[in-house]
């Protein structure tokens, strides 16, 4: 923090910070784009992903924490988010407000449909809280021959190692596959342009994720769960994609219904690319607020 704290920007004009923790940077025209707090230290205490005690010394390291945010954030000429959830949270622990600025993805010309197979892909880092366990749970539960595709990596093997063993347990075979390791860019618009739909469903998320968006610039709709956080902004229920409750027979329910109303399941693929329109995700609007 200090680092950032010390850099001299001062001859420009102004700067947009949005990556934790240059909002700590200082100038007299700051702008904020604000993508999430060091959540350890705010809405993930008193949760199982905090990765450390609840002690005098992490209590002061808290306190401190806060502090330095909120003086920063105080600083800014204008403060953006990435979503609701966000906002909130930044009116919840530091008193600021935030407008939400929704956040394109990268060439999003990139991405079409090809067709729908009987594959839902989530595409996202393995990691528990991302919850793909459920999703492969969820698949135990299914009549239909529904498929399941895993693409990421995760920051060990431990929870990887963990999905495989289910998969094996539930006796899944090749009806789910588990790829431990980054894709390419290419792979990712070949996999959302055939799938079925995709599959996003994070623990309270920041905001509704990269992997959501994308999927919706391929036409695909989007399974999540109603506790996902941020990615219920995007995803309307029955609309763009299926809310289910956070719970391997709900999940696996709603894979079967995208599995045989493929009618519905095409629809709302399109509807998916409208929403994004509804809710002006673009470059252009970005650079629009950014600069105003």
């Amino acid at each position: 923090m200090m680092a950032y704290r010390w850099i001299d920007l001062e001859r420009a004009d102004r700067i947009v910070c949005f990556r934790p923790q240059a909002h700590v940077m200082h100038h007299h025209h700051k702008i904020l784009w604000f993508i999430h707090h060091i959540r350890a230290f705010y809405d993930l205490w008193d949760s199982p992903y905090r990765g450390f005690p609840d002690d005098a010394r992490h209590r002061g390291i808290r306190e401190a924490l806060h502090a330095a945010d909120t003086a920063a954030l105080r600083e800014a000429k204008a403060i953006f988010t990435n979503s609701k959830v966000v906002s909130n949270r930044l009116k919840t622990y530091n008193a600021v407000d935030g407008e939400v600025l929704f956040p394109p993805v990268f060439e999003p010309g990139r991405f079409r449909c090809s067709g729908f197979n009987d594959e839902i892909v989530c595409i996202s880092r393995l990691e528990h809280h991302k919850r793909q366990h459920l999703l492969i749970e969820a698949l135990g539960y299914t009549k239909t021959p529904v498929r399941l595709r895993l693409s990421g990596a995760s920051s060990d093997n431990a929870y990887p190692n963990e999905l495989v063993a289910r998969a094996a347990r539930l006796g899944l075979g090749d009806r789910v596959i588990i790829g431990n390791s980054w894709i390419t860019e290419e792979e990712k618009v070949e996999q959302l342009a055939a799938c079925l739909a995709t599959a996003y469903l994070p623990l309270d998320e920041d905001s509704y994720g990269y992997p959501s968006v994308e999927s919706s610039h391929a036409s695909k709709p989007i399974l999540t769960t109603f506790d996902s956080g941020g990615v219920l902004e995007l995803v309307q229920d029955g609309i763009n994609g299926y809310v289910a409750e956070p719970s391997p027979a709900a999940i696996g329910e709603a894979m079967d219904r995208l599995y045989t109303d493929r009618a519905r399941t095409e629809a709302m693929g399109r509807n998916a690319r409208d929403r994004l329109v509804e809710l002006n995700i673009s470059w252009s609007h970005v650079l629009q607020r950014l600069l105003a």
